[in-house]
């Protein structure tokens, strides 16, 4: 028996007229990711195929699961659409596995098969009962489930499924800014912005010498586990040390906070804009710090239209970190290397804060003039998960 990997869709069935697209985009994420494996993929409106080398299955199947915009996917045994060799091969896979109570499920899609989906389940069932012992139905809690897909020329018989990330494919809904720092928030907001369809572009803010080399190789291995779920990463590295420090002078202290977010906020902008971004990504979470109470968010998002997308902003901390675990980004972020938005932090930054104070203070530095600057000598650098070789000059 032939063995394929099926790929079921879920919320990309739901999209209608559009559902084509996103397959195809899912088909070019899947060959991106199985390249350099003797793969072929058949994909119709509702499955996708995979034919596979049988040594290469646990690798394949560990980049499958990393791939947005796959409900379920699963190991089946493809058959000759035919009822005796449905049945006999049936047999000779759960023959293979232990189990105690079972249950058929039929899926029969090619209507000309002569026998309906219910009552084919009932025949396979009676089959199984009679060539094995000591086995019982179970139609609420079975130990196996035995599904059979009935196709016009394949049946596809398999007894497990595997949970796929869901979400839409890699870049299907446009390209994002995010706000990147080397705190567990903004990776998780990554992730989630990544699972609807965003393709993203990080800015990191560093502020060498009060932020150190070390902070900044913590922000590229951040983009190295994020590119897992994507292609590439282009990270922006933004020199954000002269406009800290012009901050940290002028500034009343307890402002200093919500001033350096508004011309990261302004930077932001200008750099989605020349990326032809759609929408700025950070990893704001309400009332979390002093920065995002709704007043601060208010204040700070002041200084730009641009949308402002906040995939953790209703999240507690907890739930953040759980996602920070799973995509394994928490241990890298708690790494003890601080950045812009940690190194000067006053004792009582100002959690309620008013606009015209924020512009007056503004005022007294000219921050258009450090903001070009910084601008012009942002460097650029692509991050993969496997290739080092565009970044080493950099460390």
């Amino acid at each position: 028996m032939e063995r394929v990997i099926l790929i079921k869709y879920g919320e990309l069935t739901t999209k209608k007229g559009n559902r084509n697209y996103f397959v195809i985009q899912l088909y070019k994420s899947i060959l991106n990711k199985l390249a350099g494996f003797n793969v072929k993929i058949f994909k119709d409106l509702s499955r996708m195929y995979i034919e596979f080398d049988e040594k290469d299955l646990d690798d394949i199947l560990n980049r499958v699961n990393k791939i947005f915009g796959i409900h379920e996917y699963l190991v089946a045994y493809k058959v000759k659409t035919d009822n005796e060799v449905i049945k006999e091969n049936v047999l000779e896979i759960v023959k293979k596995e232990k189990f105690e109570t079972f249950k058929v499920d039929t899926k029969r899609s090619y209507k000309e098969f002569p026998i309906n989906s219910q009552d084919y389940s009932r025949q396979i069932g009676g089959l199984i009962l009679k060539n094995i012992e000591n086995i019982k139905v179970d139609v609420h809690n079975p130990e196996l489930m035995v599904n059979i897909e009935i196709r016009k020329d394949y049946t596809y018989i398999y007894t497990n499924y595997y949970y796929g990330l869901g979400g839409y494919p890699n870049n299907t809904l446009g390209k994002g800014m995010l706000m990147l720092s080397g705190g567990i928030d903004s990776p998780v907001a990554a992730y989630l912005a990544i699972k609807r369809g965003v393709h993203i572009e990080a800015l990191y803010f560093e502020a060498i010498p009060h932020t150190s080399i070390n902070a900044r190789n913590k922000v590229i291995e951040l983009c190295k586990k994020l590119s897992v779920y994507t292609s590439s990463i282009k990270l922006h590295i933004v020199p954000f040390t002269e406009i800290q420090e012009a901050i940290y002078k002028t500034a009343d202290e307890d402002y200093i906070i919500t001033i350096m977010r508004r011309m990261m906020y302004r930077i932001t902008e200008r750099m989605a804009k020349r990326r032809k971004c759609l929408a700025i990504v950070n990893g704001e979470s309400i009332g979390q710090v002093a920065s995002q109470t709704l007043t601060s968010m208010k204040v700070i998002n002041n200084v730009t239209n641009y949308p402002v997308i906040r995939p953790v902003a209703c999240l507690d901390k907890l739930e953040i970190m759980e996602i920070a675990r799973k995509i394994e980004t928490y241990d890298i972020s708690i790494l003890p290397y601080e950045d812009c938005c940690t190194v000067f932090v006053p004792k009582h930054p100002v959690i309620n804060p008013r606009l015209d104070l924020c512009e007056e203070m503004e005022i007294r530095f000219n921050y258009q003039e450090l903001i070009d600057k910084a601008l012009k000598n942002i460097k650029t650098i692509t991050i993969s998960e496997q290739d080092k070789s565009e970044f080493e000059d950099l460390l």
